[in-house]
């Protein structure tokens, strides 16, 4: 029984470290890259990889049941939410004139149009 303690308290640990390294990287990509496109980018993809490294700790930490469970729908709930918000983020800041870097076009549409 204590190395399955052990065990789980190594992968609550590493859970937590990946998801913390994720969201920092998300973080730096908001305050660091140049135009909305590109941190929406930033916080959508690493920010969703480190929140669900950290669900994923809450569920090795509590649980199948009580607890965890609410990791688990978290983890539902941010794949099914982060998508949609990173696609409504873009389409508003192209319907709103928001410029994009270089040569860089919305998909379906060149530069003539």
């Amino acid at each position: 029984m204590a190395a399955l303690g052990t065990i789980q308290t190594w992968a609550v640990i590493v859970l937590v470290v990946v998801g913390s390294f994720f969201l920092t990287v998300g973080t730096i990509g908001l305050l660091r890259l140049p135009n909305v496109y590109n941190r929406m980018h930033a916080t959508s993809k690493p920010a969703t990889i480190g929140a669900v490294a950290i669900f994923l700790a809450g569920f090795a930490y509590f649980g199948p049941g009580g607890a965890g469970l609410p990791s688990l729908i978290g983890i539902v709930f941010l794949f099914l939410t982060v998508p949609t918000g990173a696609h409504m983020i873009s389409r508003a800041a192209e319907r709103t004139g928001v410029p994009f870097l270089g040569s860089v076009t919305w998909p379906g549409k060149s530069d003539d149009d």
